[in-house]
């Protein structure tokens, strides 16, 4: 894999020949073989596969354990960014949170996967932020194939999912397994050492079956949405719906019963005067909405058959109310003309506000029909979930890894029935008797 690893080194590094780019190797055990620095630098600039016959000088590469102080952090980081040092090797334990090296760098190289979800992320950061001078980066990933690289890789997927729906609250699953929990039984490692294609397909299955449950899940989930609508939601909608469509057909009918000249205003009456004109209407009414203190509405005329109430909303602005068996809203703005346009305006548009609640009734009455046949639809993919989760069951039994039985312990002797034994009486042995100087009697 180092091996794998230096040949992308050395493309990259030919590609970026006229500029001064670096590359990180991130590597979780390196953190554990700090002692071996030096062989791995001779595995790296070895003759054979190595930096030395690819004509990469050793002063360019740099493995992060040989800075033990903060000091020489400082001035390794500063090398880094410069282009002094191309090539820098380390775990995400070094090289994760606090690494500001990203200025030059175009690749980087994850020689393994660690076990959180994290641990990626701190990774793929070193690179992938603010302060690069490279519009475009590659992040290398390698994985050996029928190794334990595919379960590792399979447990973050485990967690980083578990950690997604908590994040998210898109999924409905409300419980999940321990990852860290997770174990490997005797005949699963051996299998994985062995290549055995069953822990492949095991594993392709515990994803796919895990993915068939989520949409399962998902799928009921929105059943009972479903059903929560058809109960409650729809029949409340439409109910307030039907009542519009009856109180906007009762308006019409008494705005048509006082209809306007066809060059002129119908009369309003503004606090027991009647206006016949728009402009003296409008002054009439503007000089009324001073006095209009309060977030109550106030009754202060008549229009066409409907009751005319302002009251006062936020941030200073009035609002008239035309009250007939519904209530038509005019926001009122400083022209005086204008808001005797507007009155008349609201009135006319009810013709336009019928239509509207009408579409909004047989939308509805769609909708519920629409819910009560997706209620009647099983899940789609019933069928594959039982199919792929019983071939699971089949591989769990093949592997051996339901067989959790424990030997049975021995039965442990009562306390209370050995109390309960009689006690034996003491009688001293022939030889003791003659030793304390106590003689038998014929």
């Amino acid at each position: 894999m180092l091996v794998l690893a230096i040949g992308s080194i050395f493309l990259e590094h030919i590609r970026h020949s006229s500029t001064a780019s670096n590359y990180l190797l991130v590597c979780a055990i390196i953190h554990r073989l700090v002692p071996f620095c030096p062989h791995l630098t001779r595995l790296f600039l070895g003759e054979t596969n190595g930096f030395a016959d690819r004509g990469v000088p050793e002063s360019e590469i740099a493995f992060i354990h040989t800075a033990d102080t903060e000091a020489k952090k400082k001035e390794l980081f500063a090398k880094v960014r410069s282009g002094n040092v191309r090539v820098l090797m380390g775990s995400t334990a070094k090289m994760g949170a606090g690494t500001n090296v990203q200025d030059r760098l175009v690749a980087l190289h994850d020689l393994d996967a660690p076990w959180r979800p994290g641990d990626l992320e701190q990774r793929k950061g070193r690179i992938a932020r603010q302060g690069n001078m490279n519009e475009t980066v590659h992040v290398y990933r390698y994985v050996t194939e029928q190794t334990f690289d595919s379960y590792i890789w399979q447990t973050l997927e485990n967690k980083q999912r578990f950690i997604s729906q908590i994040m998210t609250s898109k999924s409905p699953v409300r419980s999940c397994e321990d990852a860290d929990e997770t174990t490997l039984s005797y005949a699963e490692v051996k299998a994985l050492c062995a290549g055995d294609p069953r822990i492949r397909e095991k594993m392709d299955l515990d994803v796919q079956v895990a993915k068939l449950r989520l949409l399962k899940s998902s799928h009921q989930s929105q059943k009972y949405q479903l059903e929560d609508r058809l109960l409650q939601y729809y029949p409340r909608e439409i109910a307030a719906t039907k009542a519009a469509i009856m109180g906007c057909e009762a308006d019409i009918k008494t705005r048509d019963a006082h209809p306007a000249p066809a060059d002129g205003l119908a009369g309003i009456e503004l606090q027991g005067r009647q206006y016949d004109e728009r402009v003296a209407a409008g002054e009439a009414l503007m000089q009324i909405l001073p006095t209009i203190m309060d977030t109550e509405p106030v009754h202060v005329g008549s229009f066409r058959g409907f009751d005319v109430e302002v009251s006062l909303e936020q941030f200073g602005k009035h609002v008239l109310t035309l009250k007939g068996t519904l209530e038509h809203h005019v926001e009122l703005g400083a022209d005086a003309r204008g808001n005797i346009s507007r009155i008349e305006n609201a009135l006319t548009a009810l013709d336009k506000k019928l239509g509207a609640l009408n579409t909004r009734l047989a939308d509805l009455q769609r909708q519920v029909e629409n819910a009560r046949e997706e209620l009647e639809k099983p899940f789609p993919q019933e069928d594959e979930l039982r199919e792929k989760s019983a071939r699971l069951v089949e591989l769990n039994a093949e592997l051996d890894m339901e067989n959790n039985s424990e030997p049975q312990e021995a039965e442990k002797p009562s306390v209370l029935a050995k109390l309960k034994e009689p006690i034996p009486l003491y009688e001293p042995k022939p030889h003791q008797a003659k030793s304390n100087g106590i003689k038998s009697r014929g």
